[in-house]
């Protein structure tokens, strides 16, 4: 069976997407993974650390083309939303770019493209999402997903949220599941189409989803089953892990 190679691009304090991304992918019933990562420096979620580690995103890309990966995540969410209208699809496209001059075909994704992409698929148009951050960051999160698709965002109405107000990235890591719970269930979920249990690959929740599907009665996803889903349909693979949530279960595709 071949073996499929992912290319990460995490902000140095990052440790939960290289655990949570090989978790949710090594449940592929017809594929297997390898993941390798290069670090963007960065310890303080901030706009001007952001902005900081985003600068470094060539050195990062250069290092994981002489890897020859199938697949490239930029895994920071906050980073790219924080840019403004459509950066996800700008900077995806840099990225491409420079893989391509380097002679890499590599397809080239984001965890803020994944989640507007995971909103499409489960054609959410009310969301409630639980994030981290510090209010102004939670803030432009929330106003790029409530832009148009046409400007770049996701389109959807931000029905209600909750940050909670960690701005050290290792500190967001270990953030207990049972107060990302506490967060979901102060949430006004009313009409509710999904919720974004975490909406951060470094805030740890993989192992709450399933769970509270079943409690919430609604589809539950987070930026790290965004984030694989995205990585199977760029590769072609059937989009289908066990114990993921609705958003890769094994109902049919709603888009081709």
């Amino acid at each position: 069976m071949r073996i499929h190679r992912v290319g990460l691009v995490v902000p140095s304090s990052n440790v939960t997407v290289e655990t949570e991304l090989p978790a949710l992918l090594g449940r592929h019933e017809h594929a297997r993974f390898s993941f390798h990562s290069s670090r963007m420096r960065m310890r303080a979620v901030s706009a001007a650390e952001l902005a900081a580690m985003n600068a470094q995103r060539e050195r990062c890309v250069l290092e994981l083309g002489d890897a020859g990966p199938d697949v490239l995540l930029y895994a920071c969410l906050v980073a790219l939303m924080a840019g403004g209208p459509g950066e996800h699809t700008r900077v995806e496209s840099l990225v491409a770019e420079q893989l391509s001059t380097g002679g890499s075909r590599a397809l080239v994704r984001s965890s803020a493209g994944a989640l507007v992409e995971a909103l499409q698929e489960l054609r959410a148009r009310r969301v409630a999402l639980v994030m981290p951050y510090l209010t102004p960051l939670a803030e432009q999160v929330v106003a790029y997903l409530r832009m148009p698709v046409a400007e770049g965002g996701a389109g959807v109405e931000v029905a209600d949220w909750r940050s909670l107000g960690v701005g050290n990235n290792a500190e967001v890591g270990c953030i207990p599941g049972a107060q990302i719970m506490r967060a979901a269930r102060s949430l006004d979920l009313r009409d509710v189409d999904a919720l974004v249990l975490s909406c951060c690959v470094q805030m740890p929740s993989l192992d709450l989803i399933a769970a509270a599907e079943g409690e919430f009665g609604l589809p539950v996803l987070s930026a790290a089953t965004a984030g694989a889903f995205s990585v199977l349909r760029a590769l072609g693979l059937a989009p289908i892990l066990p114990g993921a949530g609705s958003l890769l279960g094994s109902r049919a595709p709603l888009h081709a």
